[in-house]
């Protein structure tokens, strides 16, 4: 293996992304050799800030990076394809039901992606102050160096625990040279050091970068800092770092933008289903994400759009789809198969990642009163070609009911039998894994599919999406606050900021304002009684299912084994005290000189 801390000859032969001013279209420019004379003028400083923004395009989106948050969790486990050996699907296996060992190739993309980046930062900050540019394009462009350091930083703690500041050169020093050390010890120092260096470049990024972002592109701000900022604070305070203040700091934080939302340009959408709807990437509710382009797979750095893995491209949009194109309609007996045809709007059913039933039965249990289910998953189905009474594009080919007795009704017996209707109604029960059945004769692999990631731009059914990839929105704001309140004892400041959430949650488009009342009072929080870490998680849950944060969610505040083996069998019995961390990789204990490779490993491994 390479030595992981040294940039790639500064990005020898690589292309650089640059944002065209505010404007979301990205140009390609060439650059062949990053030398530290470079970084030293204003393009090259400007394409290093570009690069660090393009470089998260491996930790959220690829398959890999979806695993390793959302496989294993009381939201999500392996689907078919994983559980029946399917090529390049054993990672996701081992990651689901904790057998995983320090080979593991998904974990491996954070810790392979992240380190040159780190660097990267680390040579934006060191050579900002020599290079000649304003005083406010200087304050900004540390603003975003800083904070996308931060969350490199993020990203691999939440994952591995402690993590190396010293590259090599010194902390958070620009590394030039090959460097097979491993700065890890001792563990418990560093990962004070880690926080330290996370919340401090947030708290800077919250002063210096603008107070919005461009209303068409993910440019960086005050309000994407100040979110991040709060979950730094509230990670920490679970953690053997804490600090007396984080739960407070946390809350000043996430109320400060929550107060003042006019100022930094932030709102929440009306309905909950359209913070994800495309074609409404850019809202006001996303604070950041990682930008991509619809349709343009040059742009997305997508070698191989038709591809699994391996790119810059988003898995996420085909990872979590369901069989649909097996499913036989207008009954489970007859012989047309009317979305036999794979469909760009629905993707590519690969049949990565499967809710588990609690998600399904239990945090979206009342799918009537709160839109968040609908707003996360596709139920309906259109045929995708003509024959069997369907007409292609026109006609619903079937339905995923909410409910067993919704089910029964549409699917009404008369004297005669079966009433035949133009389309199929699948029962809960007959869902893969929810149902009770894995049996592809009962279930065709199919169960309800996220549908926040759908891509009506892409240029083929098989391709990887090209939308932005979602890191931050303003509702996790309230939930980070609600939590923080909770944690600062003061839980009763928690009702309202849930509340809010409830409200939008009541909310459907067509809803008279007394039928969105009566739906907001059948969900709302009503005692402060209710307020507990556990009622938190569940309403993160409704809120971000499926948006590639959950397993740190559980593993930072040290609920990580307790809910999966209460709600995940798959993962029930294989997971242990170790897992709440992942294995530091092969490959780096392979590269470190130190005989003594046991002391950088993670405990238990």
């Amino acid at each position: 293996m390479k030595p992981i801390y040294k940039l790639m000859t500064m990005m020898a032969g690589g292309l650089l992304l640059t944002v065209a001013g505010c404007n979301k279209k990205l140009e390609e420019h060439p650059y062949t050799v990053f030398s530290v004379a470079y970084f030293k003028t204003p393009a090259g400083l400007q394409n290093a800030v570009n690069a660090l923004y393009s470089g998260m395009r491996y930790d959220f989106g690829p398959e890999g990076a979806v695993a390793i948050t959302v496989d294993g969790t009381d939201e999500y486990t392996y689907a078919e394809q994983p559980r029946n050996g399917a090529g390049g699907t054993q990672d996701f296996l081992t990651l689901g039901n904790y057998t995983l060992d320090f080979a593991n190739g998904a974990i491996q993309t954070p810790w392979n992606r992240n380190y040159s980046n780190i660097n990267l930062a680390n040579a934006v900050v060191q050579f900002a102050p020599e290079v000649a540019i304003s005083e406010d394009q200087r304050k900004v462009i540390l603003g975003e160096a800083r904070f996308l350091r931060a969350l490199y930083y993020m990203l691999l703690v939440q994952q591995f625990g402690a993590v190396p500041l010293d590259l090599g050169s010194g902390d958070l020093k620009f590394n030039e040279v090959a460097f097979q050390g491993f700065n890890r010890l001792p563990v418990a120092d560093v990962l004070v050091k880690d926080y330290n260096v996370i919340i401090d470049d947030l708290v800077f990024a919250s002063q210096n970068l603008p107070d919005k972002r461009p209303t068409n592109a993910f440019k960086l701000s005050k309000a994407a800092a100040l979110h991040l900022l709060s979950k730094a604070y509230i990670h920490r305070a679970y953690s053997a770092a804490k600090q007396p203040s984080d739960f407070t700091n946390a809350y000043n934080a996430a109320m400060e933008l929550i107060n003042n939302q006019g100022l930094y340009g932030v709102a929440l959408q009306q309905n909950y289903a359209d913070v994800h709807r495309p074609g409404n990437d850019y809202n006001a509710e996303i604070l950041y994400a990682v930008e991509r382009i619809p349709g343009n797979n040059n742009a997305n750095e997508v070698g191989n759009p038709n591809g699994i893995g391996g790119t810059k491209g988003i898995d996420a949009n085909n990872d979590f789809v369901g069989d649909y194109t097996s499913v036989r309609a207008p009954l489970a007996t007859s012989t047309t198969q009317p979305v036999v045809v794979r469909t760009v709007q629905y993707g590519r059913p690969i049949r990565r990642f499967c809710p588990t039933a609690w998600l399904y039965n239990v945090a979206f249990a009342d799918k009537t009163n709160d839109s968040r289910y609908d707003g996360s998953f596709r139920t309906v189905y259109i045929a995708s070609q003509t024959g069997g009474g369907f007409t292609a594009n026109v006609d619903t080919a079937f339905i995923l009911a909410k409910t067993d007795r919704i089910a029964d009704s549409l699917n009404g017996i008369s004297p005669a039998g079966p009433k035949l209707k133009p389309y199929r109604v699948i029962a809960p029960r007959e869902f893969y894994l929810i149902g009770g059945s894995i049996d592809p004769a009962v279930t065709r692999n199919m169960y309800p599919s996220l549908s926040k990631y759908e891509d009506p731009g892409k240029l083929a059914a098989n391709d990887q999406g090209g939308r932005p990839f979602v890191v931050s929105k303003l509702s996790e704001v309230y939930l980070l606050a609600a939590e923080a309140a909770l944690g600062d004892n003061h839980p009763a400041d928690a009702v309202g900021l849930i509340n809010v959430l409830k409200q939008r949650a009541a909310y459907r488009p067509g809803l008279s304002a007394d039928e969105v009342t009566n739906r907001y009072n059948a969900i709302k929080v009503n005692d402060v009684a209710q307020i507990t870490l556990d009622f938190i998680l569940d309403e993160r849950t409704r809120e971000l299912c499926g948006e590639s944060m959950r397993w740190p969610d559980l593993a930072v505040r040290g609920k990580l084994i307790e809910r999966v083996k209460l709600h995940n069998p798959d993962a029930a019995n294989g997971i242990k005290a170790i897992h709440v961390l992942r294995p530091i990789p092969k490959g780096q204990l392979d590269a470190v000189a130190d005989l003594n490779k046991a002391q950088y490993q993670n405990p238990g491994y």
